[in-house]
This record gives C-alpha cells, structure tokens and sequence, in this order.
C-alpha cells in the first residue's frame, strides 16, 4: 500500500532529505554563538574607556582574533540558516522564494567577509 498520492509521484516532490541536518547546524551554532557572546561580551567589557590604541592591541591578539572570526562564521551561518527558514516557511511564490534565498546567501558571505576582513586588518596591523 502507498501512501503517495499521484500528484507527488507525478512532481516527484519528496522530502529533500536536508531536514535534520539543518535543524542540528542551527541548534549547533546556536550553541557556539552563546559561549562565543560571552566572549565577545567580556571583551566589550574590558575593553571599555579603553584608548585606540589598547583596542587594537586587544584585537591583534591571536587567541582574541580567532574568538571574534570564530564568532563572525558562527554568527553569519546562523544568521542565514535563520534567514533561509523564514523564506521557506513564510514566501510563497517560487520565484521570489529562489530570488529571497539567493539574496540571503549573498548577503550572509558579504557581512562574513566584511567581519573577517576587519578583524584580520586589524590583527595584523595593516
């Protein structure tokens, strides 16, 4: 006994088989971004009235470095696995949908790389 009907065998549209790998990336980085902000919080909070010149030495650091990229690839990736669920669940017309999510996609690697970019300026002094 089959419990398709024959509109999906005819569409062939079935489960796309990414289902819980998404739900464990989001749970994941969900869990990274909160040890990762309270890093990035107590940072923020030594760091406070602190001169130009000490910040930067703060963020040259290697251990602090990797923490802030640590935080930005988490922070982005959750970011638009977030992003991603919204469209899916709430855009209907197919169009838009791919248009919304190919946006998303872009704009989670522009802010990545924009992060990562600042902060590696920074920690090796250029």
């Amino acid at each position: 006994m089959r419990m398709r009907t024959p509109l999906k065998s005819v569409r062939r549209l079935g489960s796309a088989r990414e289902g819980s790998e998404h739900f464990w990336a989001q749970r994941v980085t969900a869990v990274a971004n909160m040890i990762l902000a309270i890093a990035f919080v107590a940072l923020i909070a030594s760091l406070a009235g602190a001169d130009h010149a000490s910040v930067k030495a703060a963020v040259a650091n290697p251990l602090v470095s990797l923490v802030l990229l640590l935080f930005v690839v988490s922070g982005t990736y959750h970011m638009k696995l977030g992003m991603q669920v919204v469209i899916e669940d709430y855009i209907t017309g197919e169009g838009m949908k791919i248009i919304l999510l190919m946006l998303n996609m872009f704009f989670a690697i522009v802010i990545g790389l924009a992060c990562i970019l600042a902060i590696l300026k920074i920690s090796f002094g250029t």
